[in-house]
C-alpha cells in the first residue's frame, strides 16, 4: 500500500454524526472485491439525485449541487472532516476502498466506529481523532476560507492549521509504522519470507510425505 508521511491537502467537511459504511458505499456496489472503482460512488445516495446501480455512466447522472463533494471549493479534497461516530454500521472493507478511491487519505472525526477505523489503517487510510472542540474549529475555518488546506504529518503525529496552530493526535506505534512504511498484512508477512522459507525447506526435510503431489 502506499506509504504515508507528511501531506497538505484541501479539506472537505461532512457535518454529519453517525455516517454509517452503506452511506459512504451502498450495498449495491459491494459485489465487486477489487479495490479500486468506488470512488465515482462514494456517498451515492447523498451524491447524486437518482439511485444509483453497478455498471452505470456515472457522468450522466444528475447531481446534487448541494452535497459537499459536489461543490466547486471542494474539488481535489484530500482529507475528509467528519463527525462522531464515522463508519458506523457493517464491517465492509469497500468503505476505505472508495474514499481512497475518490482522493480521500487522512479523515479526521471526534469518534470512529472501532471496525472501520481498523480496516482504514489496514488500507492505507489514516484516520485521526482529535477531541471536539478542535473539530468544530476545523468546521468553522474550513467554511469560512475556500480551499482551505491542512498538514498531517503522521511521524510527529500533529495536524498543522494555515496559521500554523498545531494540533496533536495519538497514534499506536505499530500502526503508525505500518503507514509509514507502506506495509499491509501482506507486506508484513513478505518481510519475513526468507525466514518462512527456510522453515517449508526445513518441514519438507522433516515430512516429506507432507509435500507429495
Amino acid at each position: 500500500m502506499e506509504k504515508f508521511d507528511v501531506m497538505t491537502g484541501v479539506v472537505v467537511p461532512l457535518n454529519r454524526p453517525n455516517v454509517d459504511t452503506d452511506a459512504i458505499i451502498p450495498k449495491q456496489f459491494l459485489k465487486s472485491i477489487k479495490r479500486s472503482g468506488f470512488g465515482p460512488n462514494l456517498f451515492d445516495d447523498w451524491r447524486y439525485l437518482d439511485t444509483g446501480e453497478p455498471g452505470m455512466d456515472n457522468s450522466k447522472r444528475p447531481l446534487n449541487k448541494e452535497f459537499v463533494l459536489n461543490q466547486p471549493r471542494y474539488q481535489g479534497a484530500t482529507i475528509l472532516l467528519a463527525r462522531d461516530n464515522f463508519g458506523c454500521g457493517s464491517s465492509r472493507e469497500h468503505a476505505p476502498w472508495a474514499l481512497q478511491d475518490y482522493g480521500i487519505r487522512v479523515i479526521i472525526a471526534p469518534s470512529f466506529a472501532d471496525i472501520f477505523f481498523n480496516n482504514s489503517m489496514k488500507n492505507g487510510l489514516l484516520p485521526i481523532v482529535l477531541p471536539e472542540n478542535q473539530v468544530d474549529q476545523l468546521f468553522k475555518e474550513t467554511d469560512a476560507t475556500s480551499g482551505y488546506q491542512l498538514t498531517v504529518d503522521l511521524p510527529n503525529q500533529q495536524v498543522v492549521t494555515p496559521s500554523g496552530e498545531v494540533m496533536s493526535f495519538a497514534m499506536d506505534e505499530f500502526r503508525k509504522h505500518c503507514l509509514i512504511n507502506g506495509l499491509d498484512d501482506i507486506g508484513l508477512t513478505l518481510q519475513h519470507v526468507q525466514d518462512i522459507k527456510a522453515y517449508e525447506a526445513k518441514r519438507q526435510q522433516q515430512a516429506p510425505w507432507l509435500f507429495n503431489k
